[in-house]
């Protein structure tokens, strides 16, 4: 439950259930359970467990769907065993015998369940805690809940639960079943698959307007707009476009999706997430360049907060070139060349539009072309050799940084 709270408060889904509010589902749960029992469309069970489950065996035995066999149903003519002394007794729903359950699910269609197929399933326990289908149906009646959209996995919970709505006197909600979310293997989604908790993906590096986005998308669809909003989201939305077809999780489009709004979100808001990771990757803030800045020059290729850290770090920590690089790009003939940029950037205006055309200055001046210049230039400043363009990353670091580290390898 905690988990799922905490995933809820991720997605900005959260809502409070303190304990006083749960205290008042109980009491509400054992007043309609009073009123079932009253009305006779509950009764007390006293099987103990083995006992039901040596029924079970027999019916497994004889080529029968398992279940309760009714020994403590009342019936008309029918004599009750003595309540056995000291045993507490469960509380059972009393499901019709004959008839079916149909309804028009808006996912599927009509689906009918006969109710031969129900037993009276168990609705509190011993100790008086209510269960599953029976808090579920009581739920939906006080919320007044008009759709229930969930996993096609919850078909055979859906009758029973019609079954006490009926019983209690509650309107029915419609009802609609959606496929399950399928692996990249075409098998139901499960923890070997990857990460499959909401709770995962925070850390992993993805934002939570993203994972909005693409789990609506999963199962539904709204012509062929991939990306939308949650208020977008909420306009659009009905069931008529709800997938009958199984959905794929597909991480790639994921990281897509999520590229997406990383590129569109705030620099300030994305290092407060990239810092915390970028920390513990060892790098160096202090003194080094506006982490906002550097997280704007890098987000473009990212596809998660945890790409766009471990990328931003060749801003924050001092270059290590390897000496073969060094010596392939630093050659005698570019040094000239790297010296007469250094004297330059003491005096030009440190600005990315200034930075540009000095540079071409420069090449053109020693007859060189950019890859020439720019190459030994990121590994003097960053130790590697793919970074974003040259003037921008001139700029970012700052004129005092630049020429210092340009002076170390001259």
């Amino acid at each position: 439950m905690q988990a799922i709270i905490e995933g809820m408060q991720w997605l900005g889904l959260d809502h409070d259930e303190g304990p006083f509010y749960q205290m008042q589902r109980m009491a509400r749960y054992r007043e309609v359970i009073g009123q079932m029992l009253a009305a006779g469309t509950a009764y007390l069970c006293y099987s103990s467990p083995d006992e039901v489950e040596a029924m079970r065996e027999r019916m497994r035995a004889a080529g029968e769907k398992p279940r309760y066999d009714g020994t403590w149903r009342p019936a008309p003519g029918k004599t009750l065993a003595p309540v056995p002394a000291e045993r507490k007794p469960v509380v059972r729903f009393k499901n019709p015998l004959d008839g079916e359950v149909t309804w028009d699910d808006v996912v599927k269609g009509p689906i009918t369940i006969s109710n031969k197929e129900l037993d009276d399933l168990v609705i509190a326990r011993p100790d008086g805690t209510p269960t599953y289908n029976f808090c579920v149906a009581v739920d939906d009646w006080d919320m007044q809940i008009t759709h229930v959209l969930r996993g096609d996995d919850h078909v055979n919970n859906t009758p029973r639960q019609i079954n006490i709505l009926r019983a209690i006197g509650a309107p029915l909600p419609l009802y609609g079943h959606l496929p399950m979310i399928l692996g990249a293997d075409g098998e139901k989604l499960s923890k070997r698959h990857g990460a499959v908790s909401v709770m995962d993906y925070p850390a992993q590096g993805f934002l939570p307007e993203a994972m909005l986005n693409y789990l609506a998308r999963l199962g539904w669809s709204h012509g062929d707009d991939e990306v939308f909003s949650m208020e977008q989201f909420c306009q659009w939305f009905n069931t008529d476009h709800l997938t009958k077809s199984a959905a794929q999780f597909n991480h790639e489009k994921l990281a897509w999706l999520n590229n997406h709004y990383i590129k569109q979100a705030d620099n300030e808001r994305l290092a407060a997430l990239a810092r915390p990771r970028m920390a513990a990757l060892g790098a160096e803030f202090e003194g080094g360049p506006d982490l906002p800045a550097a997280l704007a020059l890098m987000k473009e290729r990212a596809s998660t907060v945890n790409e766009l850290a471990e990328s931003a770090m060749l801003f924050f920590r001092t270059p290590q070139p390897e000496p073969a690089l060094l010596a392939q790009h630093l050659s005698e003939a570019v040094q000239p060349a790297l010296a007469a940029l250094a004297e330059r950037c003491a005096t030009v205006e440190w600005t990315r539009e200034a930075l540009a055309p000095m540079i071409k200055e420069v090449l053109a001046a020693h007859q060189l072309k950019m890859p020439q210049l720019a190459m030994p230039l990121r590994l003097v400043l960053t130790g590697q050799l793919q970074t974003p363009a040259i003037d921008a990353v001139l700029a970012l670091f700052g004129r005092a940084a630049v020429l210092a580290r340009i002076e170390k390898y001259l």
